[in-house]
């Protein structure tokens, strides 16, 4: 017998990715990255944001962005989860909106079966400009989700967010109330912001909320000429790290970490610091 909580716990897979502007070669990458997490012995499986498709130049990626009912991109991600037995989060990937007028950064998440079991489309859109001159501007291609998104998975109920959503707490806060203990949030997180905010965002997400975060991202200089902070992470509902993948990168153009999910994690860290209760007992209002 053992004394270890998170003795028997599901294992999750980071997959840490330097996406190019190949998708074909993205799917390879990401064909390979899943059969050595279900060799690790992985439940669950999480890319980073824009897996299949980085790339900033709006003409040259519009020849593979299509409404999802005319893509190949997620049966070529069902394929590949009920081949390597693994239920998979997408990260996210571009495609067109139902109405064609504009692209929407849209995440799935996939049962082993191959099944589609949820989608969410990103909410905040990036329209920053950073100190180091950086002009980032989602909105003037990209429409915003408007709803939240909650699906049960191998790990636990599993809360749905991508990249730049990371800075508002209140996504998190109704992600909570609608049932999630644990969250993804996939990213291509710049250099600047990475270096300055990554860490400690995740961190504060997980012990805010009580959660695990799983947060798979984009590594290194891209083809499309940006470079990603990297640092794929697990953080528990304690805000311990439980994996971080670094910024390194090697041969095989991805990195896979893996580090057990106690679900029972999540309610010793809300029963020490019970945020919920104390909500209730509150006689102002906020």
């Amino acid at each position: 017998m053992t004394n270890d909580p998170q003795a028997g716990a599901p294992l999750a897979a980071l997959i840490q990715m330097n996406s190019g502007i190949d998708p074909a070669a993205n799917l390879a990458t990401i064909d390979r990255a899943m059969a050595n997490a279900a060799a690790g012995g992985a439940a669950m499986a999480f890319l980073p944001e824009m897996s299949l498709l980085l790339d900033r130049d709006r003409v040259r990626s519009a020849a593979h962005i299509t409404r999802e009912s005319d893509s190949v991109w997620p049966v070529a991600l069902q394929t590949l989860a009920h081949k390597h037995g693994l239920w998979l989060h997408s990260g996210s990937m571009p495609l067109l909106s139902d109405d064609g007028a504009r692209r929407v950064n849209r995440s799935h998440v996939i049962a082993a079966d191959g099944s589609v079991r949820a989608r969410y489309d990103k909410i905040h859109m990036f329209d920053v400009t950073l100190p180091t001159g950086e002009n980032w501007t989602e909105s003037a291609a990209y429409a915003s989700g408007d709803a939240l998104v909650v699906v049960d998975t191998p790990l636990g109920r599993l809360g749905l967010s991508i990249c730049y959503d990371l800075r508002f707490p209140e996504l998190y806060r109704a992600l909570v109330d609608q049932g999630a203990n644990l969250i993804a949030i996939p990213a291509a997180f710049t250099m600047p912001t990475g270096e300055a905010h990554w860490h400690v965002l995740m961190r504060a997400r997980a012990i805010e909320t009580g959660c695990h975060v799983l947060a798979a991202a984009q590594c290194g200089d891209h083809e499309d000429g940006r470079a990603t902070y990297g640092h794929s992470l697990i953080v528990d509902p304690w805000g311990a790290i439980l994996g971080d993948a670094n910024a390194a990168s090697d041969e095989t153009g991805y990195r896979v970490v893996l580090a057990p999910i106690d679900v029972a994690a999540t309610d010793r860290a809300r029963q020490s610091i019970p945020l919920a209760r104390s909500r209730a007992m509150r006689n102002i209002a906020l």
